[in-house]
Parts: C-alpha cells; sequence; structure tokens
C-alpha cells in the first residue's frame, strides 16, 4: 500500500520519500516501485522522459528525521491502533508546524489517532483502495479536530495523483467500506442458513450482478483474518449494530488457520499452479422459443422481461392489452407484494389492497388489471413462476405449484436468473420457467428458498446501507457511487442501481426480509422509507437517491 501511494506521487510531480523501519523492504519497495514504473514506459502508456523523472523524485528514507522537510507525510503502516498513534507522536517532534500528517487507515478512528498527535488539526484520512495505482479513488475523512486547510492540502494532493476524492466523515469504515459491508456479511448470513453454497453465492454475484469477484472469493483475497478484525471494529465501534455483527463461520475458519490466499486455504484452495475456480461458463443462445408467455406486472423489471422474451421469440401477454390469447406456456408473476398482514396483496386472480398503497404513502403505481389475454378461465392450470422479491416462495405461494425466480434490474445486464422450488412446486413449472430463461439467454441458478434469494438480498442490503450512509450525513450521494464503482470495481453504483431497480422495491425486499427473520439488521434506512413514501422511486418516476430527468 505504502508503496503503492509512493509511486503515484512521484508520478504527480511531487518529491517523495518513502520510509519503512526494515530497511530490506524499503529497498524492495523502492524497486518494486521502480519495476512498475519502467513496464508502464515500455507499454506505452508512460512516456519514458516522465518515467525517468518520475524516479528521480522517488527516495529512500531510512529514518523518520528524513521526513522533516515534507509538506504531507500519508502513513500505511499496519492497522494497529497504538503504532500509528506512535507514528504520530514521533512525527510531531519532526515536521513543520503546518505540515499535514495524513492516515491511510480503513477502519480505524482518524479522531482518535490524530488525539497523539501534538497538533490534531494537521491530521485527516487520506484512504486509499487497494492497490493504489490502479484504483482511482481516495477518500479524504474529517476527524472531529481536522482544519479546513489541512483537508484542502490533501483533497489538492489526491487530485493531482489523478485519483477522484471522496469527502467523508469519521466514523466505521468511512464512507465506502462502510457501504461495502454487505457484501461479504449478507453473503455469510446466506451461506449459514444454506440458501446456497459460497462458490453458488460468488457465481450469482459475478454472472447476475457482473462483479468482477464473488464476496467470498474477495474475503480469501483480503484475508479472512483482517476481515475478522475489520468485523470486530465495526460491531465495536458501532456499540452492537446489527446489522455489522460479525460471522461465527468467519471466526471458525480463522482459528482453522484458512486465512485465504496467503494460507494456500480459505473458501477455496489456491494451489502453486492453476485457478482456484473453473471458468463462468458462456451463455446459452438466446432465441427459438415459440408460444405463449405471460408476465404479469407493471415494474421495471417486468418490463424488461418481457422484451427480452419477445426478443427470443415468445408471444408476451399480459403488458399490451392487445396482446394474443390461448393457453400459456408460462405464466410470471413478476410483481407479487405481500400487505402488512403478510398475506399476499397482488396475486393469481386478486387485485392490489389498500395496504399497499398506504404502505407507500399512496404514491407507489398499481400493477394493471389483467388482460383477457390472462383471464383466470385462460391461464388455469398454466406453470406459474413467482418473483420472490418481497418474501420467500413459502411466504408468497405456500405449498402451491408455482416455482419461484429472481432477477435484478437493469435485466438486459443480468446474465443469470435464480430459481427456488418449494413442497407443492409442480415439475412442469419447473421445466416451463427453466426453458424459458435459458431461452432468454440466462444462465440458471437453483438455490434454497428465501426472501430474495441471493443476489436480490445482497444488493438491497448493499443499497440499504449506502441509504444509511447517506441520511446520516457520512458522504454524498455522487460520492458514495463514484466511490463504489473506481475504489471498489462495483459495475455500477449501488444508489444508482437501487434507482434502476425501484426503490419501492428495495423497500419491499427488506420488509420481507424483516417479516419472515424478526432480525433488527433488516430495518430500512430512513432515508429510503422517505423516498418511498414521497413517490421518489427511481428512474421510473425520474427522481430517486439521484435526479434522472424527465421520464
Amino acid at each position: 500500500m505504502g508503496a503503492g501511494i509512493a509511486q503515484l506521487g512521484c508520478l504527480a510531480g511531487m518529491r517523495t520519500r518513502l520510509h519503512d523501519p526494515d530497511h530490506a523492504a524499503l529497498n524492495r519497495a523502492i524497486d518494486a516501485v521502480g519495476a512498475r514504473i519502467e513496464r508502464e514506459a515500455q507499454r506505452g502508456r508512460l512516456d519514458a522522459r516522465e518515467a525517468r523523472a518520475a524516479l528521480e523524485r522517488l527516495v529512500a528514507a531510512p529514518t523518520l528525521a528524513e521526513l522533516a522537510d515534507c509538506e504531507l507525510v500519508i502513513e500505511a503502516a499496519p492497522e494497529r491502533a497504538e503504532l500509528k498513534r506512535d507514528l504520530f507522536r514521533a512525527l510531531s517532534e519532526i515536521v513543520a508546524s503546518d505540515c499535514v500528517l495524513a492516515t491511510n487507515t480503513s477502519s480505524l478512528s482518524v479522531t482518535a489517532l490524530a488525539s497523539a498527535a501534538a497538533r490534531p488539526e494537521r491530521v485527516v484520512g487520506m484512504h486509499f483502495f487497494n492497490p493504489p495505482p490502479l484504483m482511482a479513488a481516495v477518500e479524504i475523512v474529517a476527524g472531529l479536530h481536522s482544519g479546513e486547510s489541512a483537508l484542502d492540502a490533501a483533497r489538492a494532493a489526491g487530485e493531482a495523483m489523478g485519483r477522484r476524492v471522496i469527502d467523508a466523515a469519521d466514523g466505521p469504515g468511512f464512507l465506502i467500506n462502510r457501504c461495502n459491508r454487505p457484501f461479504s456479511l449478507e453473503a455469510l448470513r446466506l451461506l449459514s442458513e444454506r440458501v446456497a453454497t459460497a462458490e453458488q453465492i460468488d457465481r450469482i454475484c459475478r454472472l447476475g450482478g457482473r462483479f468482477r469477484m464473488g464476496p467470498f472469493e474477495l474475503m480469501d483475497l483480503v484475508g479472512l483474518d483482517v476481515g475478522l478484525d475489520v468485523a470486530r471494529s465495526f460491531h465495536e465501534q458501532s456499540f452492537g449494530e446489527p446489522r455489522w455483527r460479525p460471522s461465527p463461520l468467519v471466526a471458525s475458519m480463522v482459528a482453522a488457520g484458512r486465512l485465504g490466499r496467503k494460507a494456500g486455504r480459505g473458501w477455496y484452495e489456491y494451489p502453486p499452479s492453476g485457478s482456484h475456480r473453473p471458468p463462468d461458463p458462456e451463455p446459452p443462445p438466446a432465441g427459438g422459443a415459440e408460444g405463449l408467455v405471460v408476465i404479469e406486472g407493471t415494474s421495471t423489471l417486468a418490463r424488461q422481461i418481457a422484451d427480452a422474451a419477445r426478443g427470443a421469440g415468445w408471444e408476451v401477454a399480459g403488458v399490451e392489452p392487445e396482446a394474443g390469447g390461448g393457453r400459456p406456456f408460462l405464466v410470471l408473476e413478476v410483481d407479487r407484494e405481500h400487505n402488512r398482514a403478510g398475506r399476499p396483496a397482488v396475486g393469481r386472480g386478486t387485485s392490489p389492497g389498500e395496504d399497499e398503497t398506504a404502505r407507500h404513502g399512496g404514491m407507489c403505481a398499481q400493477p394493471a388489471a389483467t388482460p383477457a389475454a390472462t383471464a383466470e378461465d385462460q391461464r388455469r392450470g398454466a406453470p406459474r413462476a413467482v418473483c420472490c422479491w418481497s418474501g420467500s416462495l413459502a411466504a408468497l405461494e405456500g405449498a402451491g405449484p408455482a416455482v419461484g425466480f429472481h432477477a435484478l434490474a437493469p435485466f438486459a445486464e443480468c446474465g443469470l436468473v435464480e430459481m427456488t422450488r418449494g413442497p407443492g412446486t409442480d415439475p412442469s413449472a419447473q421445466r416451463a420457467a427453466e426453458r424459458f430463461f435459458t431461452s432468454l439467454g440466462r444462465h440458471v441458478e437453483w438455490v434454497a428458498d428465501a426472501p430474495g434469494l441471493v443476489l436480490g438480498r445482497i444488493v438491497c442490503a448493499l443499497v440499504n446501507e449506502a441509504a444509511f450512509a447517506l441520511g446520516e450525513g457520512v458522504g454524498e450521494a455522487l460520492d458514495i457511487d463514484a466511490g463504489m464503482r473506481l475504489g471498489l470495481n462495483y459495475p455500477r453504483g449501488v444508489l444508482a442501481w437501487g434507482d434502476e431497480i425501484g426503490l419501492d422495491r428495495v423497500l419491499g425486499a427488506l420488509e420481507g426480509l424483516c417479516r419472515e427473520r424478526g432480525e433488527d439488521r433488516y430495518r430500512p434506512a430512513p432515508a429510503l422509507r422517505s423516498l418511498c413514501l414521497t413517490g421518489r422511486l427511481g428512474r421510473a418516476t425520474g427522481e430517486g437517491f439521484l435526479a434522472h430527468g424527465a421520464q
């Protein structure tokens, strides 16, 4: 981390001194930075003259005393509070009074670290993401004592390094790592509930959500011991926030020495040569379908599935009233939801109840009336698939014959559909739904029954955590989304993703989890609920967490 930050500094035109008390480690770091810069020049990504000038600006500093004339010192020491505090005490006696001391901590309190410095107002957080030369974001974290001039200097340095500067308040995980907590924690809950295996959860996140890496692969990369320390820090700093409760599964893995890649074994085995997993399969070919499918619902997802079905050759009814008739090959109930009493509010042959309107303040769009092509007498006996977004298949269907499924908008970018079955699920519904989604060019992954299945639950938890951070003033919406994309390689910003899904749908998923799991960890953020109550549901209404213009 320290070498990567030094690389950014010297390439930005700054005279850069790199210190490490271990002289052998210091020399290795200097050599590594030089090798990376030279490699970039050989590949034509960096002018050879600029590369030479950058290397001349990078100097080894074997002692702290050699940092005396620095205007900015960024510490990237291991995540041990007393070690960092000792560094700030020592530096306070060496550097000038106007030198900015920045900590690259990802989980410790900037305010607590600053108290060890002689001038706490000159201490700020500069949280880079690993590896710094590739991750184009840096969080500038204001502790309680951080002065505006020190924050301005840190922002200017981050911008000079070509990073997207993100302002964040001091607190557990600051902004971006905090918003990322559900990615691993919710995956661990899904594993502990045996909804899916670690391999399945990772595959669903990669193929269904377009994440570059699944949560269990990421935990192995970071190190399970490191992740456990961070989880404990979050839980301790928040005085036991249920959303951040550490997982006993990780504690057991750490106790067994299965720490991830660095130990050769974590959630996966890491052989000396070869990959820890097979490559993901290519998507099945789309098209070649014929017959009638009924798609009930007016949500974004319902419309997008209908568009994909038409493109694959299906005749689609239930969206346009002029669609054709005949017994359907499959009926998809995309928007079925519960009312407050826990009973289906929109189901087969029913119409929405008043509770649904009241729950969203009267602003939530109601499903359209069933067109003639999908009348009960016409579709009786047809296989049915129910979208498990506001509850599990068992809660929505009981022991009925339907099969469950889940996918997220935007459906065009969703390469995988999750499916589940109940004790009464008709095998013909399983076969029909699997054939239908395969014909759309989507992978199908069978998982156990649960509200939101896998990806829906993880993504809605991510949106909810970002909504909590936004409502608490930890950061701004655009900064949250930029940080998730540029600092963590997310496929899109989580707040924009929530707007695309529909915030009423995100709220419904969280309420379904609250209802079925009975845990405070799934309580919706006040900011999310407020948007839904005032009809700002995301892209479909032109405004949600972000502004989307006229729709």
